[in-house]
């Protein structure tokens, strides 16, 4: 049997993130970031029984940039992922790594008790899980 010490989400995932509504326009989902070196953004759940959305950075490439459509006239709601695979923050990375790979994700909300605690994605699961921990 494998000790390797396990190392879940929580101990790697970004505490730091962005929430913002759907209804905002890209521009001003974009002007509210207060985490600039994030690059994704959260969508709040609209009611207690919505469930989370997220918008990367790629979406915004690729929806708005790449279309050459204006972000003061594009929604949020029009470009994002919704619903997404949420993480508990208990689970093993190696087994977040496995989901990742199964789902084509490259991060993904941390959730506990019904709401966002982080975000975790293959770069923190790999610097900070396998390379501080040798």
């Amino acid at each position: 049997m494998n000790a390797r010490e396990l190392i879940r989400v929580r101990d790697v995932m970004k505490t730091s993130f962005d929430i913002v509504d759907g209804k905002m326009t890209v521009a001003e989902a974009l002007e509210t970031m207060k985490h600039v070196e994030t690059k994704s953004l959260i969508v709040e759940k609209r009611h207690e029984n919505d469930e989370y959305g997220m918008v990367l950075i790629s979406d915004i490439a690729k929806n708005v940039l790449a279309n050459d459509r204006s972000p003061r006239r594009v929604n949020i709601y029009e470009i994002m992922s919704k619903p997404v695979i949420c993480i508990d923050p208990g689970m093993d990375i190696r087994y977040c790594a496995r989901l990742f790979e199964r789902f084509g994700l490259s991060r993904a909300p941390v959730v506990d008790n019904g709401h966002v605690v982080g975000i975790v994605s293959f770069t923190d699961m790999v610097l900070k899980g396998l390379i501080e921990i040798d």
